[in-house]
């Protein structure tokens, strides 16, 4: 072989292939990071750290929707929520000061100053999971069961039944304490 020819075989060997898989969250954010830059999420951050930063209990039912900065600026910005429902908008302009110093915390920066709330569907409201059904002993089973001997509407039973379960696990749990 010429030293070109072995030249160009190892580079063959060394080259990547233009094909190679790739992990999904490089061609994914290749895909995201114009829209989310386009409503002011630069790269989706907040979007995918959203109940890391607010907690469960507000990410469950709002969602951040675009930050908007002062014309010329990078921080100061109005970060615009929408929220599932009034409660919820109400809870957060109550708990905004404490809400945007975390958002601040995430950022290393005065990134947001203020929140503008929306009311609106809310796309992760689908992923709040309902709690499980409190499991019950054999007494505490048979106490519901009596309670409930005398209802006789089965849409009410059960919904009874729900709420019965709750209570009793529930108070049980509060007397082992």
């Amino acid at each position: 072989m010429t030293t070109d020819a072995m030249e160009s075989a190892g580079k063959a060997k060394g080259s990547r292939r233009p094909g190679r898989p790739r992990a999904l969250a490089v061609a994914v954010e290749s895909v995201t990071k114009p829209i989310f830059g386009r409503r002011g999420l630069a790269d989706g951050a907040i979007v995918r750290n959203w109940e890391a930063i607010v907690g469960a209990e507000f990410a469950a039912f709002a969602a951040p929707e675009k930050l908007a900065f002062p014309t010329g600026e990078r921080r100061g910005g109005t970060l615009h929520l929408t929220v599932a429902n009034g409660s919820v908008a109400t809870q957060i302009q109550h708990r905004e000061p404490v809400i945007v110093e975390r958002i601040n915390g995430y950022f290393g920066y005065n990134a947001v100053a203020q929140l503008r709330i929306r009311q609106g569907p809310v796309a992760n409201l689908g992923a709040v999971v309902a709690e499980e059904r409190p499991a019950l002993d054999a007494a505490g089973e048979a106490e519901l069961a009596e309670s409930l001997a005398g209802v006789e509407d089965a849409d009410l039973r059960a919904v009874l039944e729900s709420l019965g379960r709750s209570v009793i696990a529930r108070s049980r749990k509060d007397r082992r304490r």
